[in-house]
């Protein structure tokens, strides 16, 4: 496939309003795919590069892609810049100044998706000191050969955000249906492989491998979610429950073979190097070839220390040492994946539960049988004392289910009710706050869209705004007047007392006083809250029904 086919079916998805309408498109398109083109064009048409488990990044910001442009348009970074403001898309400016240098060019040379995929490969291999110079060569000679319309999503391709409304659910709907699979066979695998694109080449070759798809160590998989809910709800659904303390730490998936460790995030970096400490803790612990959940928690005389303090050191990559004399770190593990080549995902929870306490000798998270609401609300209480978030409820036979928010794991703990939300866009800030960023403009997802619900301003102290400014400013992709537009690239956990209808936002909803509560910096956009869930919240909301307990 040319690259340029890839952007006119872009172009097309763009233009279909029916998700139904949707699936139907894609899934035409990869049955003439060849085995190299359909897992590249699987990935790219989600808008993303590489797999999801995988540790390649192509490290391209606004600023590297205005400079490419720049040079193939012949003018200044400064024009790009200029355009993308005046489109607030930094596809559509790229189209328009490629429009008018192919006017003045003879020869272009075609591109073909694969070829595309390679370059964006040696983009991201790129390392050492001359890695920008080389990550530029490659954008340049990209844009070089680009016709108008390629260009604009190369462009995005290069932000990661497409554009299109092509998410992870309506291409896996497609495979399945391209390939006449049953759907349920094509998340099972992808859940264990964390690969669509791999995934689809397996249902074209071998349907039937797709249900012997198990988990492998150093792979990792997401983790599940958990969604807000109530204790009561949870007993008079399920009966007796396992109860375990919400800790306000950082998630981790640990892979041991041999002596070989792994320490993966929520994102799925592996973050080995900044958390010797607990590498050195379970290896320690254990002596099986392991997959393991569980969460980093910061400690400091035996109580433990805010959130903030965890994620210092998940980012810690240099003088790893000193940090560790300044935050101690404890690991408590909740969950096992994987046991000495068995995969446990489909196993309860209450087996897996049983297999984690054999295989690990310490650093187990407490976990307590309750059948009652009265006992229940005791652990909370007692967990609250001791200084953690609150208490997760549990469905005792509940299946491990990454990327997965559902009501097999529920999270009750006090305060306000509040949402992750992507950040796409700010607003210049004024009096003290001039020269930064002074609100800032937030999303939820639906079906890889990023719609609107709201602004926050308040909760910032100056300090952590000066930091906002510092973690963002690289990050803009276009200005108008007063406001820019951000690459999505970081989350916001926000408070807020309400959700309201409303047309002033895409989403169809706002938040009553939001908050600035932290940056969920463990947390990948694909985390934040999706459209579906918000709507879910507006009717609990309007029924009375609090996720909160009383």
């Amino acid at each position: 496939m040319q690259f340029l086919e890839f952007a006119r079916i872009c172009e097309h998805l763009e233009g279909v309003p029916g998700r139904l309408d949707l699936i139907e498109q894609v899934a035409a398109v990869l049955p003439r795919l060849d085995d190299e083109e359909l897992p590249v064009f699987v990935r790219f048409i989600r808008g993303r590069v590489f797999p999801d488990w995988s540790p390649q990044k192509l490290g391209v910001g606004p600023n590297l892609l205005y400079d490419a442009v720049a040079y193939v348009v012949g003018t200044k970074r400064e024009t790009v810049r200029e355009a993308i403001n005046a489109t607030g898309d930094a596809g559509l400016a790229v189209e328009r100044l490629l429009a008018n240098k192919e006017q003045t060019s003879f020869f272009i040379q075609e591109m073909d998706l694969v070829e595309v995929y390679r370059d964006l490969e040696r983009m991201a291999a790129a390392g050492g000191q001359r890695s920008q110079r080389e990550k530029l060569r490659v954008a340049q000679r990209l844009f070089g050969n680009a016709r108008p319309l390629e260009g604009r999503y190369l462009a995005r391709l290069m932000l990661e955000e497409l554009r299109i409304g092509v998410g992870e659910g309506n291409v896996r709907d497609a495979v399945a249906r391209a390939f006449e699979v049953d759907v349920r066979l094509i998340e099972h695998a992808h859940q264990a492989m964390n690969d669509l694109g791999e995934v689809a080449l397996l249902a074209r070759r071998d349907p039937a491998a797709l249900s012997h798809v198990t988990i492998e160590p150093f792979r990792p998989v997401k983790m599940m979610l958990a969604q807000a809910g109530t204790i009561a709800a949870q007993i008079a659904d399920h009966g007796e429950v396992a109860v375990e303390y919400k800790y306000d730490g950082s998630r981790f998936q640990f892979h041991r073979v041999g002596d070989v460790c792994r320490i993966y995030s929520r994102k799925l970096e592996e973050v080995t190097g900044s958390l010797p400490d607990i590498a050195k803790q379970l290896i320690a612990a254990t002596d099986h070839d392991v997959i393991l959940d569980g969460e980093a928690v910061a400690v400091r005389d035996g109580r433990p220390m805010p959130f903030q303090y965890v994620i210092r050191r998940f980012r810690r990559k240099h003088e790893v040492d000193s940090m560790m004399e300044k935050i101690e770190l404890v690991p408590r593990v909740f969950d096992i994946l994987y046991l000495d080549g068995e995969p446990l995902m489909d196993r309860p929870l209450a087996e897996r539960r049983t297999l984690l306490e054999g295989a690990l000798g310490a650093h187990v998270a407490e976990q307590f049988h309750v059948g009652d609401v009265a006992g229940a609300e005791a652990i909370y209480g007692e967990a609250l004392g001791l200084g953690h978030e609150g208490i997760m409820v549990k469905v005792l036979d509940s299946p491990y289910t990454p990327g997965v928010r559902g009501r097999l794991w529920v999270k009750v703990k006090p305060g306000v009710e509040t949402l992750d939300l992507a950040v796409i866009g700010a607003e210049w800030g004024e009096g003290r706050r001039a020269g930064m960023f002074g609100s800032f403009l937030l999303a939820v997802q639906d079906q890889g869209r990023l719609l609107t619900v709201g602004k926050v301003a308040t909760g910032i102290t100056d300090e952590v705004l000066s930091e906002l400014y510092a973690l963002l400013k690289e990050s803009v992709i276009a200005r108008s007047g007063k406001e820019v537009t951000l690459e999505p690239k970081v989350v916001f956990e926000v408070g807020y007392s309400e959700i309201q209808a409303s047309p002033n936002y895409e989403s169809g909803y706002a938040l009553r006083f939001p908050r600035f509560v932290q940056v969920r910096e463990d947390k990948d956009v694909d985390e934040v809250e999706t459209l579906d869930a918000l709507v879910e919240r507006y009717r609990q909301q309007k029924n009375g029904q609090g996720s909160l307990p009383a």
